[in-house]
């Protein structure tokens, strides 16, 4: 079977920045599972992964353009320590729900000076192009209740293949605090009904 709309696929992946850094690999771990043409992945690696089988290597670069996109200056910003009200400790790599030029964004903060914050709503993958090394595992036909909630339901319908408690990940949405990975963050998406929201491919952080 090929992946093609409304299928579910199982994939390893190993994702290196432009310089060659490695970002994440899940080869170590458990394997991805997402629902192809839902918008769970970013727009480059699904289209490099359409018409695949299982058993299929790929070694594919995503321009930003089909990756997270150009880097935005107006998306960095410093704002008064005293916009954070009680919140106490911040430091570099927090994360709050900010109002930037682009309208109410996940920010990260980059830096902390006596009076300001630096925050960054940026993808940390903005601007680059990224380096994909996949193979295809499993191939299926998705289940009308997934393509209707828009992600998979793994181990008996709970939202996802795994946890994404990590920094990074092939998962889709906007929900998990990825600092990389092949999800396509989407900060418009709002959990499907019935799924828990707890993980997995299309669920919100």
């Amino acid at each position: 079977m090929i992946i093609t709309q409304h299928t579910a696929v199982s994939i390893h992946y190993r994702l290196t920045n432009q310089q060659g850094e490695l970002v994440e690999s899940s080869f170590e771990g458990e394997p991805m599972l997402y629902l192809h043409g839902a918008e769970n992945m970013i727009p480059g690696l699904e289209e490099a992964l359409e018409g695949k089988s299982v058993g299929d290597k790929l070694d594919v670069t995503i321009e930003a353009e089909k990756a997270y996109g150009s880097y935005h200056d107006g998306l960095r910003q410093e704002v008064p320590l005293s916009a954070f009200g009680d919140i106490e400790d911040i430091v570099p790599g927090m994360r709050f729900i900010a109002e930037t030029e682009m309208g109410q964004r996940p920010v990260q903060v980059t830096e902390v000076k006596d009076e300001v914050v630096v925050v960054d709503g940026n993808h940390p993958l903005a601007g680059q192009s990224l380096n994909f090394s996949v193979e295809v595992l499993a191939v299926r036909e998705a289940t009308a209740e997934e393509i209707s909630h828009g992600h998979i339901h793994a181990h008996g319908g709970s939202c996802g293949g795994h946890e994404h408690s990590h920094e990074g990940g092939c998962c889709g949405g906007e929900g998990h605090s990825h600092e990389g990975g092949c999800c396509n963050d989407d900060a418009d998406k709002e959990p499907k009904e019935g799924c828990d929201g707890n993980g997995g491919c299309g669920c919100r952080h």
